[in-house]
């Protein structure tokens, strides 16, 4: 079969609306949404806690969370398949091969993506904006929510570059979710 062939039967399939077809990217985004949204409101909290508070071994947990983005993603999805595999610690959940497994694959993979941006962008603001928020007598969630809105374009390149890797992320989620029809 040759590229020319095989281009062709794509366009044919998308344009047909073949119902197994789209099935598989409705499961692919319902997937990444979720795990992107998950793994978002946990990781900007535990960010900009990183970037506001200061406490014994800061740096060492920022490197840690830093190294944790280049873990390769079969070895998550590995780690996850353990865990939850019938003889695993969390086997009784029955959770391997199904949505929800490759949805906690995909948090973990985006999660210290998102957590590390995140830090990084509230750094700024905050080393740049301290005084007047300190001034003003500014609560904590309310510095929160003004660098949120101040750092609005910038938090969404974070969860783009979120999506990207989770969306485009097959290793993990085939160990974890399977390869079989419909399941």
């Amino acid at each position: 079969m040759n590229i020319i062939e095989i281009i062709l039967n794509a366009l044919k399939l998308i344009i047909s609306a073949d119902k197994l077809l789209y099935e598989v990217i409705f499961l692919s985004l319902k997937v990444s949404l979720t795990a992107l949204f998950i793994s978002s409101s946990i990781a900007i909290i535990i960010g900009y806690l990183l970037a506001l508070k200061n406490f014994y071994s800061k740096n060492l947990l920022l490197i840690f969370i830093n190294s944790l983005m280049g873990i390769p993603p079969v070895v998550v999805g590995l780690i996850v398949y353990f865990i939850f595999a019938y003889g695993g610690p969390l086997g009784a959940l029955n959770l391997i091969y199904t949505p929800t497994a490759m949805i906690i694959a995909q948090v973990i993979i985006i999660f210290t993506i998102v957590t590390s941006l995140s830090h990084e962008i509230f750094s700024q603001n905050w080393n740049q904006y301290k005084d007047q928020f300190r001034s003003l007598n500014i609560p904590f969630f309310g510095i929160l929510k003004i660098l949120t809105l101040h750092s609005y374009f910038l938090l969404i390149t974070v969860f783009l570059s979120a999506f990207g890797r989770a969306i485009s992320e097959v290793g993990a989620v085939m160990i974890v979710g399977g390869n079989i029809d419909h399941f």
